[in-house]
């Protein structure tokens, strides 16, 4: 299992991190390590004082795919959830200043959080889910896939072009704007429409 995360497909959250908005998806991958599944708490790791929450939904990968058409990519995904991108943002900006690549911000272990639920596609309108997350009962970031650049469609059949997809791989969609730090104690909250997907502890 692998996790695959598209950067900036959000124009307001591109805006907002002072990076162009993309003319094709940007990804970048995660190790199977860097999954941490609901039900577990996360523990600020000693190497950042500045990690930062990125709320988004996910798409679980159902079957094995290489170059799949645009038009068939619907057929490679039935569930959706949603999770967190944690961001060292510290290490990434100090990476990017130096031209380096950020995966040590971005791919460290525990920093793909995902929901235990999951909800089938067929219940949803995939142009229109929105979602929310909460910091310690305040909403601190509102999406709408409405908002999306790049359909989880057109994610699915870029990224086929040079990484095949596998059974249960992680696709983490991008992350609308009013993404910020944590602290040791919040607590974070994700929502798909009304449905509470998660709940986890910052220790």
């Amino acid at each position: 299992m692998k996790v695959i995360c598209i950067g900036r497909n959000y124009a307001d959250h591109a805006k907002e991190m002072n990076a162009e908005v993309p003319s094709a998806p940007v990804f970048f991958m995660k190790p199977d390590s860097s999954i941490l599944r609901d039900g577990s708490p996360f523990f600020y790791p000693e190497f950042t004082k500045d990690l930062h929450y990125e709320c988004e939904i996910v798409v679980k990968i159902n079957k094995l795919g290489k170059n799949i058409s645009e038009k068939f990519a619907h057929t490679y995904y039935d569930e959706i959830g949603l999770g967190i991108d944690f961001t060292a943002r510290d290490l990434q900006g100090e990476a990017k200043s130096k031209g380096l690549p950020w995966e040590i911000g971005k791919a460290f272990d525990n920093s793909a959080f995902i929901s235990k639920k999951w909800i089938n596609k067929a219940d949803l309108d995939l142009e229109n889910i929105s979602f929310s997350l909460t910091q310690n009962g305040t909403t601190v970031q509102n999406g709408s896939t409405s908002d999306l650049i790049f359909s989880f469609d057109k994610i699915i059949a870029y990224i086929s072009q040079f990484v095949t997809l596998k059974i249960g791989d992680l696709i983490y969609t991008g992350t609308p704007a009013g993404v910020g730090p944590i602290q040791i104690g919040d607590k974070l909250e994700g929502f798909i429409g009304e449905k509470k997907m998660y709940s986890l502890n910052i220790k």
